[in-house]
């Protein structure tokens, strides 16, 4: 068919919807929509659009090739429909357009209110009193006055009711209203509510203020009106501000580095943002608390324990050989340490019972919600003791801890937000020995990994032993594990020489956080345990000399802080009981 003006050609198998094409024979659009939009219908004379199809036909060769046919109109329903289409693209584009303009006009219109804001410079009053420096959860009353009632003047210190107090902070939360800004600060120790107004809501730096920026503020202090709200029921109304270190806006401010349902991946990329959020700094301020707790439990209780700093850097193991980091030490295999158990040991004979809090390494390639690669372990010896005694001193250790922690009003707060179910757990704990829990984890159906139901000997998973603890619901003991699956060091039963004097720890919603048992005080016992799991015993001479030079009945244990911390917290996973997380995988930043 010869070309004219009037002809528009499009071809859906050959066709090109973009500036490459013109609508000819040779150079024919994809689609009949993109040839209206390039050559809308005019009128009854308009341009005519022309299609064709390919179909299989024999070629002149060996097999079957595509054979186009000729040009021909397209169907009345095809150009219908692409009229139609037409239709809508038109009343989308101008709405396009609409929105176009809009934006423009509302750019233009907010760019004149940011020049006229850089001609607004606000400056403090001299004869204003002198301000009081003070942190935000500042609360003394020979500091700081709170004024109340009602003023005709947003700041009055005519009358002395009111501090005038000055504060740094970042913006933790921003409200802007008409001829007023509601800024709520943080600096780590508390919160604090600022109401901007008059000049100070017209500067700049007002219209352009962004979460996290750092300020300095100078105001009085009032108490918050009847029925509203704000941190401590008070409020700073500022006379003047600066702006001390302007944080990022638009497309790389901090909600959206890490918003709320960005991947875990990217949280743990931008770790160091995630800690400023009010979940994250309060679980790391409860962290701190049980930190304190645990050491003024330890000086407290009777006999006290004293605290040691074992080393980090090993060239022997504490529970097997597949979960270690390697290194080079100037030549020589060294390990990052599993567990600071045998060095605690060796202190007892003359620093009698000592714990320590220090980092312990394990290269598990676990991905499960309670595995770390680095965590900090407190783990404690004690010399002279049976078993009951051991299971007795780790009942009151961790009862006391949590009064202990509780006992200070801001951290029994934030566990209540945190996780509003938590209860101080009952004594005395739940008593279950291993084979017990075998038995009732039979008669509950509650299987192994594998779907068989659970044996004696099988080492209980993770998933099964926590699934009985949240049925069971309360702190249990769990002791009296098989020899065959618990380390080489610890103490058969001497009632049952195939079970040993072990304990783990189990609370509901976490599972294990503490893992003990009495050690091994014969020499010659220990040699035999150190050939049935085919250790050279030669590098562990210095733990070997223990039973050589006045052994003793012994005991200890090791506590994860991240699994003590999930479980009083609330929290799904350890790694959010960590500062930096390091699990598999995961070493930044």
């Amino acid at each position: 068919m010869a070309a004219h003006s009037k002809n528009v050609c499009f071809d859906e198998a050959l066709g090109q919807d973009d500036a490459l094409a013109d609508g000819s024979e040779s150079k024919p659009y994809k689609t009949l929509l993109f040839a209206h939009i390039q050559h809308p219908p005019t009128s009854a004379e308009g341009p005519q659009y022309l299609t064709r199809k390919k179909e299989a036909g024999a070629d002149q060769g060996t097999g079957v090739s595509e054979v186009h046919q000729d040009w021909v109109p397209a169907t009345k329903s095809a150009l219908k429909k692409a009229a139609n289409l037409l239709d809508q693209h038109k009343r989308k584009q101008a709405k396009g357009d609409e929105l176009a303009i809009r934006e423009k006009q509302e750019a233009a219109k907010r760019q004149q209110a940011l020049d006229e804001a850089k001609k607004v410079h606000i400056q403090q009053d001299s004869s204003l009193p002198k301000a009081v420096k003070i942190r935000l959860n500042e609360k003394d009353p020979t500091v700081v006055k709170l004024r109340s009632g009602e003023s005709a003047k947003d700041v009055d210190y005519s009358e002395g009711r009111g501090s005038r107090v000055r504060v740094t902070g970042r913006v933790h939360r921003l409200r802007a209203q008409k001829d007023v800004i509601f800024l709520t600060l943080q600096d780590g120790y508390g919160f604090l509510q600022v109401v901007l107004t008059g000049d100070l809501t017209k500067t700049y730096d007002a219209i352009t203020m962004t979460l996290e920026t750092s300020l300095e503020v100078f105001g009085e202090m009032w108490e918050v009106p009847p029925k509203q709200h704000a941190p401590d029921d008070r409020e700073l109304h500022a006379d003047y501000y600066t702006v001390i270190g302007k944080a990022a806006g638009d497309k790389e401010a901090i909600t959206t580095r890490v918003s709320p349902d960005a991947d875990p991946q990217t949280l743990y990329d931008n770790r160091h943002l995630v800690l400023r959020g009010e979940n994250s700094s309060s679980v790391m301020k409860v962290r701190a608390a049980l930190l304190r707790a645990f050491r003024q439990t330890y000086d407290e209780i009777t006999p006290s324990c004293l605290e040691v700093t074992p080393p980090c850097m090993v060239q022997t193991q504490v529970e097997g050989g597949a979960t270690l980091f390697a290194f080079d030490y100037y030549g020589q295999k060294a390990y990052l340490t599993q567990s600071s158990q045998l060095y605690l040991e060796t202190c007892l004979p003359s620093l009698g019972n000592v714990f320590c809090v220090a980092p312990s390494f394990r290269a598990e390639k676990f991905q499960t919600r309670r595995h770390l690669s680095e965590y900090t372990h407190i783990e404690a010896e004690l010399d002279f003791i049976t078993f009951d005694d051991l299971l007795a001193h780790l009942e009151l250790v961790m009862c006391r801890v949590v009064d202990i922690a509780l006992a200070n009003p801001q951290i029994a707060a934030l566990v209540r937000e945190l996780n509003p179910s938590f209860q101080v757990p009952e004594r005395p704990f739940k008593r279950m020995k291993y084979a017990d829990a075998i038995e009732w984890l039979r008669e509950h159906d509650i299987r192994t990994g594998e779907g068989e139901p659970h044996h004696f000997g099988d080492d209980i998973a993770e998933a099964a032993e926590r699934k009985m603890t949240d049925i069971i619901n309360r702190p249990i003991f769990l002791t009296h594990f098989p020899v065959a699956i618990k380390a080489f060091y610890m103490k058969k039963d001497p009632t049952d020489e195939r079970v040993t004097e072990s304990v783990d720890c189990l609370m509901p919603g976490v599972g294990e956080i503490v893992g003990g048992s009495m050690r091994m005080d014969d020499y010659e016992e220990l040699m035999e345990a150190y050939k049935r799991v085919e250790i050279d015993p030669a590098p562990y001479y210095w733990y070997a000399d223990q039973r050589k030079y006045g052994t003793s009945p012994h005991g200890g244990y090791g506590l994860g802080l991240e699994r003590f911390l999930a479980w009083m917290c609330g929290r799904y996973t350890v790694k959010e009981c960590s500062l930096y997380p390091r699990f598999t995988g995961r070493c930044t930043p």
